[in-house]
C-alpha cells in the first residue's frame, strides 16, 4: 500500500495529498494548523508530502538524505528539475 502511495505521488501529487489528508490521519500531528497543508497542496505538493513524510517514517530527524530529497522535492515542484526528463522545445 504504502508503495502504491509513492507511485501516485510521483504522478498526482495533489490528488495524493488530498486524499491523505481526508482519508488517513497522515497529516495529523504533522502540521498545527490546517492552512500549511492547504497551501501545499496548491504549490509545493511533492515538498509537502516529502516533509509529511520524514516527520511521519523518520521522526522528524533531518540527515543528509532527507534534506537532499527536500531540495530536490523543492526543484521539481517549481519546475527547475523534471522528474519524468521532458525536454524544453527549441524554436
Amino acid at each position: 500500500m504504502v508503495a502504491l502511495v509513492i507511485v501516485l505521488s510521483l504522478f498526482w501529487p495533489r490528488l495524493t495529498t488530498m486524499g491523505l489528508w481526508f482519508l488517513s490521519s497522515w497529516f495529523q500531528g504533522v502540521f498545527q494548523t490546517w492552512y500549511w497543508p492547504a497551501l501545499g497542496i496548491v504549490f509545493l505538493p511533492h515538498t509537502t508530502l516529502w516533509y509529511s513524510a520524514v516527520v511521519n517514517w523518520y521522526d522528524g530527524q533531518w540527515g543528509f538524505l532527507q534534506v537532499f530529497l527536500l531540495v530536490l522535492s523543492v526543484l521539481v515542484d517549481l519546475g527547475v528539475v523534471s522528474v519524468f526528463g521532458h525536454r524544453q522545445y527549441r524554436r
